[in-house]
């Protein structure tokens, strides 16, 4: 029997360490149903250490939940590599933000802030991939305004005191 335990279903952390590109893996897959399910973004670790993603990008929580609200209310398909859609459909998606998780009485520290999903995939050819191991890992996909981020540093953290 599988076991389903909130503490087991949520160990799947995402596999990075702070500083480093971020690996979105594919946290689950369930073979008989062809479905996957892991975090697809990360603003956040769970130490509150900011993630930046392989294109050197920094996502802040409140602007990913918009975005994945967006997703969820006008796509929900999933896609090949950036190249082909409808190979997968959203079977679940959460958002995890500080104020959720206190909602949901999780611990601070326990989980990261940021976007877990599930997908069916329905393309047969897409599916052999997740099962040999080439698709590994979620990419999300979306436009936005890049800015700058300033750094910390002790000068311009007294500043704003």
């Amino acid at each position: 029997m599988k076991d389903h335990s909130f503490e087991t279903f949520y160990k799947q952390q995402p596999r990075a360490d702070p500083g480093q590109k971020q690996l979105f893996s594919v946290a689950k897959a369930d073979e008989e149903r062809h479905m996957v399910f892991g975090w697809a973004s990360v603003a956040t670790l769970a130490d509150g250490s900011t993630v930046e993603d392989y294109q050197k990008d920094i996502l802040d929580i409140d602007e990913l939940e918009e975005a994945v609200y967006q997703y969820v209310l006008y796509f929900r398909d999933g896609g090949e590599m950036h190249q082909r859609r409808g190979v997968g459909v959203l079977v679940e998606s959460v958002v995890f933000t500080p104020a959720k998780l206190e909602a949901m009485g999780i611990p601070e520290g326990t989980l990261p802030n940021g976007w877990w999903l599930g997908l069916k995939i329905t393309d047969d050819d897409v599916w052999a991939k997740v099962k040999d191991g080439t698709y590994t890992m979620f990419s999300i996909e979306g436009e936005a305004t890049r800015e700058p981020v300033e750094e910390e540093t002790e000068e311009n953290a007294d500043e704003q005191e």
